[in-house]
């Protein structure tokens, strides 16, 4: 009868050592998070294409560009405990053209009144965004998560345009401009994110985020928030998404703006 009960008892402490145990890996697990977006925005910005001394020419980018070639957007986060790892690209390919275009400077002076130009723009741009999280709440309804991290901008603008008409005292050797800036340039960032479950059931949700930052860029800063709904295999999420770049005086592109709106697939595992 001795042994029964020290066996039932020894059964009983491996139970309980065993549940412990099991509870203490489910919390030290880590959990993943994988997104691919369709990202939709309009680009607006102005730059300086060099042409020699006195002869820069200086558009704004949202004049010309509107037609969108590709773009992706996708994220990836791992967490554990309150801890946590993200990463964020969106790329997007696009361009334009335009005849009797007169929304530009050459050597800082405006067009003359009897000339106009033809031209066209491509913009290539990749946004990556990298960094770590701490939770600061976690309750039944809502999560948000403190962030710090760094943000690359790597940008190409392609412009090609043919001045035509009579322009004066303005100089600019064939008349035709064909030209190319590139920009490589990291931030540091930090900010918030989070979501807020609406309802009973809690299947619908509000995802947001939000960051500010600065480095190589005078300012950098971006927004996005949305409506979501939560199926057994993941969520389904749309939003707009707001990213803005203010340059260091000096810097061929000056600013920058990504505005638009985005569908997302959000995996979870």
């Amino acid at each position: 009868m001795s042994k029964r009960r020290s066996l039932i008892a020894a059964a009983c402490a491996f139970a309980a050592l065993s549940a412990a145990d099991a509870g203490a890996q489910s919390t030290d697990a880590w959990k993943w998070q994988g997104s691919l977006y369709l990202y939709l925005p309009d680009v607006g910005g102005k730059t300086t294409f060099p042409q020699g001394a006195g002869s820069n020419v200086a558009l704004d980018a949202d004049t010309i560009l509107s037609n969108l070639k590709f773009t992706f957007m996708g994220s990836l986060e791992a967490s554990r405990g309150q801890w946590g790892l993200f990463t964020d690209v969106v790329y997007v390919d696009l361009g334009n053209s335009k005849s009797g275009f007169r929304d530009f400077t050459i050597g800082n002076a405006a067009l003359p009144a009897g000339a106009s130009a033809n031209a066209s723009l491509d913009l290539k741009a990749l946004a990556w965004t990298l960094g770590g999280t701490w939770r600061l709440d976690a309750g039944p309804a809502s999560t948000l998560d403190l962030l710090a991290g760094a943000r690359l901008l790597d940008l190409k603008q392609t412009l090609k345009l043919e001045v035509t008409g009579d322009i004066g005292s303005i100089v600019l050797p064939g008349r035709r401009v064909d030209a190319d800036v590139s920009l490589n340039n990291w931030d540091a960032i930090v900010g918030l994110k989070g979501r807020t479950a609406l309802g009973e059931e809690r299947r619908w949700f509000i995802p947001y985020y939000a960051d500010v930052g600065t480095g190589e860029s005078k300012v950098t800063w971006q927004a996005m928030a949305g409506i979501g709904y939560a199926f057994r295999w993941g969520d389904v999420v749309a939003a707009w998404r707001y990213v803005d770049y203010e340059m260091k005086s000096g810097k061929k592109v000056e600013n920058l703006t990504f505005n638009g709106p985005a569908v997302a697939a959000v995996f979870h595992w």
